[in-house]
């Protein structure tokens, strides 16, 4: 019997070939923007869907649940599932799965060192520079920057992106150190990483401080004004994971008032709507969450989400499953 799918939005077409090749019917959103949850709920009413592919930007809660009770399973395309009210899945009997792509890790670390990079060497602040008309020649003393060999970056999570970000930020002559909820053997092996136990005992320590935790109720503002504060005033702080981590409002006005040297963000606390002050501050620098915008990750997750929903319909478990 055949399978209706629906595709909040479009995504790489490796998921539609393989879907549409078991005989799945697959309906995708054609309107290139955000569903929201009136509309996605409109969707799912026209007919009765067995499965939906959902984006990190689409809230799927008791709403979304209960407008179609045919949806036995929801692939999450993103690594986060923060927009998943989990529980209410479990309640309504609903399977969850994710796309954690190694891909994604790759380009999400990569991301991160070139925030490091671009902090370290003023790099978009010298563009806007040049872009103003403002350069009228070489002159000794502008856009100095700092060596990162020797400095030390401080890891906010050491999983499979956080240990990418070790790897390539130790091949520069980066010190590292890191905290997570248990040690990582393998990252101390390879690149001598330093474990801390304690969050507020590392914050001191770091030149660079990079954020790689999910998004749950004990990680929502862990980085408030206090723990920004125990910050090296030279030090900078990186954002690849979750906007919510930070509480923007005291990092903005930690950056206004030179408490930490600089932030280099690819997630928003309200994304995409942006904490008044935090674009006017020439000390940050801001991409708009593509930090995983690779062509070759994104494929992979779109493979992973499609082989997710393959494996449920055909009876096995799903790879990434999040609610056994």
């Amino acid at each position: 019997m055949s399978k209706n799918i629906f595709i909040t939005r479009k995504i790489p077409d490796i998921a539609m070939s393989m879907l549409e090749g078991k005989g799945y019917v697959v309906d995708v959103n054609t309107e290139d923007r955000i569903l929201s949850k009136q509309e996605i709920i409109s969707h799912l009413k026209q007919k009765p869907y067995d499965a939906v592919v959902s984006l990190l930007t689409d809230q799927i809660d008791k709403e979304i649940f209960d407008a179609s009770d045919s949806v036995k399973i929801v692939a999450n395309y993103a690594t986060g599932f923060d927009n998943i009210d989990l529980d209410e899945a479990k309640i309504k009997g609903v399977i969850i799965t994710n796309a954690p792509a190694s891909l994604s890790a790759i380009a999400v670390a990569q991301h991160t060192i070139a925030f490091m990079m671009a902090l370290a060497t003023h790099i978009v602040e010298a563009d806007d520079f040049i872009r103003n008309g403002k350069y009228h020649g070489w002159e000794p003393m502008h856009f100095l920057g700092i060596n990162l060999a020797g400095k030390t970056l401080g890891l906010i999570g050491a999983g499979r992106i956080g240990e990418r970000v070790a790897l390539y930020a130790s091949g520069l002559g980066l010190k590292i150190i890191y905290t997570d909820i248990k040690q990582c053997e393998r990252l101390e092996q390879e690149c001598g990483a330093v474990y801390y136990e304690k969050l507020d005992e590392l914050l001191p320590l770091a030149d660079f401080i990079s954020i790689h935790v999910p998004l749950m109720p004990s990680t929502q503002h862990l980085f408030n004004k206090g723990k920004i504060n125990l910050m090296k005033k030279s030090a900078y702080l990186i954002n690849t994971s979750r906007g919510p981590v930070i509480d923007e409002a005291s990092l903005v006005e930690a950056l206004k008032n030179k408490v930490i040297a600089g932030a280099g963000l690819d997630v928003f606390e309200f994304e995409p709507e942006l904490t008044p002050g935090l674009v006017d501050l020439p000390n940050a620098i801001l991409t708009p969450h593509i930090a995983s915008a690779n062509q070759d990750a994104r494929d992979e997750m779109a493979s992973i989400v499609a082989q997710n929903i393959i494996d449920f319909f055909e009876g096995k478990v799903p790879q990434n499953i999040l609610n056994k």
